[in-house]
């Protein structure tokens, strides 16, 4: 059934949370205003980083001019220490060999940064081939459009409904159902079952080796 697995990235296949929530907060205070606990951040990411900024300032700060010098001085500490405490989640890597194994076309589609993106994946996942490894790139519509997504499905001449995307956030299952593919929700990410559910998932898994079960088309217990 499934020829492709099309992942998320942060809260999906990497822990990112404290070194995202590290950069914007040292922002913040350069700009004077108070940082936020780690857990915060969780509902700040996912959309876009100008997004993380805007919900990481108070309203009354929230001009559009300023959300973006703030997003972009986040973006430039977040350069320097993105790779400090990022790492895959425990199970992934070992997924990651198996789906090779098994000779199914892995892709990454993230909202971040696409520089960003694709110097995370060669760094941390360099043992694994990916076909695409797709960031945020300027004029292209970011997730839960599904432009993106259906562009991938174009380049590599699989069916949309041959995916299965695995995401952690409403923005990812959103895309999912968009794009025609078989949205799977993490439950070790940044947000809760109820949201992914809500937002489309049609599985919810609790650990990386499930994936292989719905590859397999066992029913979860």
């Amino acid at each position: 059934m499934f020829k492709a697995v099309l992942f998320d990235l942060d809260g999906t296949l990497l822990y990112t949370l404290t070194d995202v929530a590290d950069a914007m907060n040292k922002a913040l205070v350069h700009f004077g205003y108070p940082s936020h606990p780690v857990e915060a951040y969780q509902y700040f990411i996912g959309e876009s980083v100008e997004t993380e900024a805007k919900r990481a300032l108070p309203e009354s700060a929230r001009d559009p001019a300023f959300v973006k010098k703030l997003a972009a001085y986040s973006e430039e500490i977040y350069d320097k220490c993105w790779g400090d405490n990022t790492h895959p989640y425990q199970g992934i890597p070992e997924l990651l060999t198996e789906l090779q194994r098994r000779g199914l076309t892995l892709v990454i589609l993230s909202n971040k940064n696409d520089r960003f993106t694709k110097v995370m994946v060669k760094k941390i996942l360099p043992q694994w081939q990916f076909e695409i490894v797709q960031g945020a790139l300027p004029d292209v519509p970011l997730k839960p459009d599904p432009t993106m997504a259906l562009q991938i499905v174009k380049k590599l001449r699989i069916a949309p409904e041959q995916f299965l995307y695995l995401g952690d956030t409403s923005t990812d299952m959103q895309t999912a159902v968009s794009a025609g593919m078989f949205p799977v929700g993490c439950i070790w990410g940044y947000r809760t079952a109820d949201e992914l559910l809500k937002s489309g998932a049609k599985v919810l898994i609790k650990t990386p080796a499930d994936v292989l079960d719905i590859i397999d088309n066992k029913p979860k217990k």
